[in-house]
This record gives C-alpha cells, structure tokens and sequence, in this order.
C-alpha cells in the first residue's frame, strides 16, 4: 500500500500553497483518507508567522482547488453558467425596455438599465465564448500528452473469453 501512496503523490502538482490541499487533491485520485492524531508539542523558539493577512491567499488557493477539482476537464460547464445567466438576464431586460419603448412609449435611451442590459449580452457572449476555447484547449493539452483525466484504482483480470 505504501507504493500506491507514493504513485499518487508523485502525480500531485503543487504550485503556489497547494499543499495545505493535498487530502483534497488526493482523493480526486481514489485514495482513501484516514487522519491520524499526532501529539503537538509547544513551540520552543521564534513566533509563527502564520496570521489573518495570509486568509486571502487561502481563500484564493480554495477557489483554485475548486475548480481544477470539478471543471479542469469540462471548463464551459462553469463559463458556460455565467454566459447563460448574462445572456438570459441581459435579453430579459432588454425585451423589457422594449416592451417599455414601443408599447408604453416611455423614452428609454437615457437609462442606465439599456446600458446594464447590452453589457450583460454581450459579458454573456464573451463567457461562452472563453468557455468553448478553454474547452479546446483542454482537449488539445490532454491529447498532445497523452495525460489521463482519470485514475485507476483496481483492475479485475476474469477468465471468462
């Protein structure tokens, strides 16, 4: 079992401060965790330097696990998410100002709102749009080297033809 640790490991990449996520990452890969206590011993010397300035960084590290985690391999799932709801959000207030310039006859070319909802189409374009080309892009880096997308954990042999 302990070469199964290290084959794991030895697939993790780390970069920045990765490495406070390593369970999380690691059990993307089939391994599973256990937690072992350990006994802290009080500090002898200096001070940590660990303090609230560094929660930022955390946090962004977090959202970085996050999404190589769930959509490193489908990236226009989650741009996909945005560009609709630009789009859908943006297209109904534009049908509404519509509706508010042609039956209403209200004058709409002053208001912020024709402004939010052009910026919202064409916000919601521009996700879909990254969406498709980070998913060209996954393809083509997966494919070029030949990097599987999943792990293996147990192959069954059958004697069965």
């Amino acid at each position: 079992m302990l070469l199964k640790r290290a084959e794991v490991l030895r697939d993790v990449r780390l970069y920045g401060e990765l490495h406070r996520f390593i369970p999380a990452i690691a059990s993307t890969m089939g391994v599973s965790l256990a937690e072992i206590e350990v006994r802290h011993r009080p500090r002898l010397k200096g001070k940590s330097k660990y303090n609230i300035m560094r929660t930022p960084k955390v946090l962004l590290d977090l959202l970085t696990v996050k999404f190589l985690l769930s959509y490193s391999t489908r990236p226009l799932q989650i741009f996909g998410l945005f560009g609709l709801a630009g789009l859908l959000s943006g297209g109904l207030l534009g049908l509404w100002l519509s509706y508010e310039r042609l039956v209403l006859k209200h004058g709409i070319a002053n208001r912020p709102l024709l402004l939010l909802a052009v910026l919202l189409v064409v916000i919601g374009i521009q996700f879909i749009t990254l969406g498709l080309l980070a998913e060209i892009m996954v393809r083509a880096y997966h494919e070029s080297s030949a990097k599987k997308i999943y792990h293996i954990k147990e192959t069954i042999e059958s004697d069965a033809p």
